[in-house]
């Protein structure tokens, strides 16, 4: 396998978020008059970009959401990642045992990455190197976002390693032309591995997985 850059996934996979992004877009929703539970966040938005969520959202009700959402279900995601946010166990050893270049490719805002890094204390590991739906026309599960980190960071597709923990953007990296490595924090095994990706469930395996150490 040749690995000459690795792509971070951010929310499950650096950061905790997972939970409660899904708690606080479940309460929204349903403040907002849509029935959508914490499940059904997780089981149907988890890895794609908020407005997708939104979009599916109203799909499934046949009314937009309302004026200024967005903003509000920002405001309350940020209040619990000020409040709440840990990064995953045992993610930022794997990460310095792992003697490569690296990048974030996250669905979330650039504004969020950099909060939930610097929140964690692990976005010195990154510095700038952290790239946003935001930044490209699709998001996940499309391969254009994992596309344009790889350019950005001057690495052809094929020599990228991903590690995700979303079917969304395990599809997004099989897409672009990239191995994955999914990580089955989430509880998503059998769908990453029906996305193609070798899954694991242990930070600790991560730099093994990718060829160093024991």
């Amino acid at each position: 396998m040749s690995c000459q850059l690795v792509i971070f996934d951010c929310d499950g996979i650096l950061v905790d978020s997972e939970p409660l992004a899904n708690r606080v877009l479940s309460e929204c929703f349903q403040a907002a008059g849509f029935p959508i539970s914490y499940k059904t966040c997780v089981d149907e938005m988890m890895g794609l970009p908020l407005p997708r969520c939104f979009e599916l959202a109203q799909e499934w009700h046949g009314k937009p959401v309302p004026e200024g959402f967005f903003d509000t279900v920002q405001d309350r995601t940020y209040e619990a990642i000020r409040q709440e946010l840990q990064p995953i166990p045992g993610v930022r050893h794997a990460i310095e045992a792992i003697p490569l270049p690296r990048c974030v490719a996250s669905s979330s805002e650039r504004d969020k990455i950099a909060l939930s890094l610097s929140q964690t204390g692990l976005l010195e590991l990154f510095g700038k190197n952290y790239y946003s739906a935001e930044q490209v026309a699709r998001g996940k599960p499309f391969p254009d976002l994992f596309l344009f980190a790889a350019k950005q960071m001057g690495v052809a597709p094929k020599d990228c390693m991903v590690i995700e923990d979303s079917f969304y953007g395990a599809r997004a990296a099989r897409s672009a032309g990239m191995p994955v490595l999914g990580y089955t924090g989430s509880g998503f095994a059998r769908q990453l591995a029906d996305e193609g990706a070798r899954v694991f469930d242990d930070m600790a395996a991560l730099p093994a997985m990718l060829g160093f150490g024991a």
